[in-house]
């Protein structure tokens, strides 16, 4: 194994720092606690590049405390994340650029979380592969509690200390975790844990968690981790039952991490296992059902029918959401749920429509610009069983809302699996 003594002089290098600056910029991420946006940096980039460098250099560098935002999550609980100023975001993704390379190339291959040219799908696809090729059909669930919470701040700079030896950047990476946390305008010290949206955060996570992954390894336990979503695929029941406890000590007695007992659970293929927003059966994937509500609601947020909005603006705002659920989900064999939503997605637009017709004439003079000849029925423009009508459907047919730039979710393949989970 490598060991490396001296990398600070790469942080120190402007160009290095521009290329950090390039990726915060196009994370588009939010102001820290001194409201200073990336645009505003941006303004005067070059000096307060050079005003960064010149801290660096003079170890006069000091990591300001994280701003506190909580983000509602699916179960109704919140995520604390801590979002570091725009100057120190800059300094985290110059030095992850640094120490990416040097961790990633021995992680191990089930990793999947926050590694470049590996995503969620990779982690679904091989986990499948483990179910459905290797028919390890019992499944160990594991799920941590506030595993970046409870990060260890001495384990963490000893797992860094393996492969980086060089004392200054043990030091900045320390500086991060001890940066403590504003909470309003009252700040808190931070002792343990390294802030969820930090962007050295991740990397620190799967050098932590990746001494889990390895003595897993030594147990010839096949696992898939993401993040912190763990699952151990096993073929016997009785092999689960001792890989949950193997696990289970590892992650609480060595990593001194919390493990959710109450979530943590054994599960069969044959009734799913839900992993990443989907759920992987012995011959079937399918998106879970939580997903499909979540998914709907933002639909019914972006068509409500007494927007006032005209309907080529609400496909604009609503593209995106439905573009990024469908090419998400898409690796699930839901064919039948989008065509589906795609039928209940446009009778949603079709009441938008009828709405701001307002009046049964303009729907009749719309009928016959399609060459349709009356006479046609009156029908209340406001009702939601209307937009289901015969006059409705041929007013507005599905080759319609294609020209108007609907995404086409119906058409969309689906079902198929991340070949490049095969190699790793």
């Amino acid at each position: 194994m490598t060991v490396y003594y001296s990398l600070y002089g790469q942080l120190l290098d402007i160009n290095n720092l521009y290329k950090g600056f390039k990726k915060v910029k196009a994370a588009k991420g939010a102001a820290g606690i001194d409201r200073q946006t990336v645009g505003a940096f941006a303004l005067n980039l070059e000096a307060n590049l050079k005003q960064l460098q010149l801290e660096l250099q003079t170890k006069q560098y000091r990591a300001q405390p994280v701003k506190r935002v909580e983000i509602p999550k699916d179960d109704g609980g919140v995520r604390m994340l801590g979002i570091p100023a725009v100057r120190d975001r800059i300094v985290q993704q110059t030095l992850l650029n640094i120490l990416q390379p040097i961790f990633d190339i021995d992680f191990h291959p089930s990793s999947y979380g926050y590694r470049p040219k590996r995503s969620c799908h990779d982690a679904i696809s091989k986990a499948s592969v483990f179910i459905r090729k290797y028919h390890r059909d019992w499944v160990v669930d594991m799920d941590l509690s506030k595993c970046f919470d409870l990060l260890d701040h001495a384990l963490i700079i000893r797992s860094v200390r393996r492969k980086v030896t060089d004392g200054s950047i043990l030091k900045l990476i320390n500086q991060f975790l001890k940066s403590g946390v504003m909470i309003g305008e009252h700040w808190e010290a931070s002792t343990i844990g390294s802030p969820q949206g930090g962007v050295i955060s991740p990397l620190l996570a799967n050098i932590y968690l990746d001494a889990f992954d390895q003595e897993m390894k030594k147990r010839n336990h096949r696992i898939v981790r993401y993040a912190d979503d763990i699952l151990i695929l096993c073929s016997t029941e009785k092999a689960a039952q001792e890989a949950l406890k193997a696990s289970t000590q590892i992650l609480e007695r060595d990593l001194k991490l919390t493990v959710n007992q109450n979530k943590t659970h054994i599960a069969h293929s044959s009734k799913g296992v839900k992993f990443l927003g989907v759920e992987i059966g012995s011959q079937w994937t399918r998106i879970q059902a939580s997903k499909l509500i979540g998914f709907k609601q933002k639909v019914k947020q972006l068509t409500k029918r007494n927007g006032g909005i005209n309907l080529a603006e609400v496909i604009k705002r609503l593209n995106p959401v439905v573009r990024g659920f469908v090419n998400y989900f898409s690796i699930a064999n839901c064919k039948r749920e989008l065509k589906a939503l795609a039928g209940w997605i446009r009778r949603r637009l079709r009441a938008i429509q009828l709405r701001l017709w307002k009046k049964p004439s303009r729907l009749h003079r719309r009928l016959k610009q399609l060459g349709k000849k009356p006479p046609f029925k009156f029908i209340k423009m406001n009702s939601w069983r209307n937009s289901l009508s015969p006059l409705s459907c041929v007013s507005m047919p599905n080759q319609w809302f294609e020209e108007l730039g609907l995404y086409p979710i119906e058409k969309v393949n689906t079902g198929w699996l991340a070949l490049s989970a095969f190699r790793k």
